[in-house]
């Protein structure tokens, strides 16, 4: 009977806005994912397990991991917007500059020692001999968050490849603030105008271009999944005024394992293309759907039962959201450096191509935990220190609306 009447009086709890703790689970999921794709590249490992004595390969949604990208930019435009839903319309909204400063402050200083740390060992390595990119135009690009503008250091870069996630993230933080304000005014058409647009820019890459590599990844097709994060917001602060009771949870939870069967499908979708030209195109078929899929997702898990919003938000999944910046950053180097310098034995010259299941459940081990360690001492041995020195201490404490880290892969703090 208590029992009972604990989960009714939670239900009747309007939904906290200022920190949205499901999002850091949402979040934590689309990193794994990724995470799993990046290491599942070195290792081979088949992914699969039995259930009631069936084999269920889970093979196609490790192969699909990467389209979790866009989950994280959706997620971005959402944690950065919902401050924002509580402001009066007669108060003003933040100043921009203010959100270039700290937006800079949250990223720069790891951004560009991923940078020096990739730039030492590609020149330990003679990484450069090729030519292709030159160490000049991979380092100029990269320190100007302009490398996705040339296929050699946006492809073919020796400073780190997931470098590009956070370059078109700042690109995305100049357009913020002007959005922010246009959103404020007129929520349904400043989402409805880039959604037209960045879909119609997706059907020119589909149905113009024979390889859409340099392109499919840019501002334009990402813009309209950032802006229904910002919607997404929008919508998210519009339910604190609706009735909240035992049969809203049970709706919402019952629209959260929708929503996350829909993803999965998609994940299924996208790993029946073949070669990299069509799983792009895939990719950007799928941007979309994946987009409204993982908007409804936030909306419905924010609102779903006490089961459903403790197991997306709680101390582990708060933790691992907090680290999360440095995982996505790191992941997938580490995982191509503990192949090359063969950390982890094999009897086999390719362990990975020739089946060494042992090897590759061993190596898949080490990957997770010297991705975690990784993470952990960048973000507490220098992301924290240096954003507090560089902001504050005050302004460090000072609570902050956002839910969930903000925008770039992995940050939990606006």
């Amino acid at each position: 009977m208590q029992l009972l009447r604990a989960w009714n009086n939670d239900a009747r709890q309007t939904p906290d806005d200022r920190y949205v703790a499901v999002c850091d689970g949402i979040r934590i999921l689309a990193i794994f994912m990724v995470v799993w794709f990046h290491v599942w590249q070195q290792s081979w490992l088949y992914a699969g397990l039995e259930l009631f004595g069936k084999r269920i390969s889970l093979d196609p949604l490790v192969r699909s991991g990467y389209m979790h990208v866009d989950l994280m930019i959706l997620i971005s435009g959402f944690c950065l917007y919902l401050p924002y839903t509580r402001i009066a319309p007669s108060q003003p909204l933040p100043g921009i500059l203010g959100f270039y400063k700290k937006r800079l402050v949250r990223i720069a200083p790891s951004y560009y020692l991923t940078i020096a740390i990739m730039l030492a060992v590609a020149i330990a390595t003679d990484a450069y001999k090729s030519g292709y990119p030159t160490l000049q135009m991979d380092l100029i690009t990269h320190l100007t968050f302009t490398q996705m503008f040339r296929m050699e250091t946006y492809y073919f870069t020796h400073l780190n490849a997931a470098l590009w996630t956070i370059a078109l993230e700042m690109q995305l933080y100049l357009v913020f603030p002007f959005l922010a304000r246009l959103m404020r005014r007129f929520p349904v058409l400043t989402t409805l105008v880039p959604l037209v647009a960045c879909t119609y820019f997706r059907w020119i890459l589909q149905h113009a271009l024979w390889d859409i590599t340099p392109y499919f990844n840019q501002f334009p097709a990402y813009l309209d999944v950032f802006v229904l994060g910002m919607f997404t917001a929008f919508l998210y602060g519009r339910m604190r005024s609706l009735p909240h009771n035992a049969l809203t949870r049970i709706l919402c939870s019952a629209g959260t394992v929708l929503a996350f069967i829909c993803i999965i499908r998609l994940a299924f979708s996208q790993s029946s293309y073949g070669n990299a030209g069509v799983l792009q195109q895939g990719q950007v078929m799928h941007r979309l759907p994946m987009a409204l899929a993982g908007a409804a997702l936030l909306i419905l898990a924010g609102n779903a039962g006490w089961l459903i919003r403790h197991v997306l938000g709680n101390p582990l999944t708060h933790f691992l959201s907090g680290i999360s910046m440095h995982i996505y950053i790191w992941n997938q180097v580490l995982a191509v450096w503990l192949l090359q310098y063969r950390v982890v034995p094999s009897n086999f010259e390719h362990p990975n191509y020739e089946g060494d299941h042992v090897w590759q459940v061993r190596y898949t081990a080490v990957c997770a935990v010297v991705i975690l360690i990784v993470a952990v001492v960048m973000t507490y041995g220098f992301e924290r220190p240096v954003t507090r020195l560089l902001l504050g201490r005050k302004a460090q404490k000072q609570p902050d609306a956002s839910a969930a880290k903000a925008a770039e892969p992995g940050e939990q703090k606006t």
